[in-house]
């Protein structure tokens, strides 16, 4: 017998691998905290934190990228970083006059297949690891911003969309005892 070639695309299997992974992972959080969608939502958008802190790290080191001198510099290194890690690649769109807030547009969010909302999670932020993760890594490069989900595909929204507004530069600081 001779065999067959069943080659299986590797990215759609770590994309569907990554979303069934994610969605075990949010029912399991819901569980811990007795289904208080609040503390759900804190504690998604704290572990999106974390994971940017440590993954800025590997993107820097995969990209020799310099630093980012205004805002469409780093939106454009925002949308590297999602087709490096996610494989998609979100629309830069909805600049604010002053060139400090824009949108990310997914038309297609990895972590939301196969899922559905019951209506008593309404209030549920799915996606906030990914504000979670954006708002860390810039913050390790010295930007604080505020980052949001405006529109969500879970919530019957056409695409999901992510605001992410400039705070500040941060300070480069030495920690103490290092001086």
């Amino acid at each position: 017998m001779s065999r067959q070639n069943t080659r299986l695309d590797q990215k759609k299997v770590n994309t569907e691998l990554l979303t069934l992974a994610y969605g075990s992972f949010v029912t399991q959080i819901l569980h811990d905290q007795n289904l208080n969608i609040d503390e759900v939502n804190k504690n998604l958008e704290r572990i999106g934190y974390n994971i940017g802190l440590r993954l800025i790290e590997d993107f820097l080191s995969r990209t020799a990228a310099p630093r980012c001198l205004e805002m469409r510099e780093t939106a454009d290194r925002i949308q590297q970083a999602f087709r490096i890690y996610l494989n998609i690649q979100p629309a830069i769109t909805n600049w604010s006059s002053s060139s400090d807030e824009f949108s990310l547009i997914f038309e297609n969010n990895p972590l939301i297949d196969f899922v559905e909302l019951p209506p008593e999670f309404s209030n549920l932020r799915y996606s906030a690891i990914i504000c979670g993760c954006i708002r860390g890594a810039l913050e390790m490069v010295q930007q604080e911003v505020q980052c949001f989900l405006v529109q969500d595909q879970l919530k019957s929204d056409s695409c999901t969309e992510i605001r992410v507004k400039f705070i500040r530069r941060l300070e480069d600081a030495i920690p103490a005892g290092e001086d």
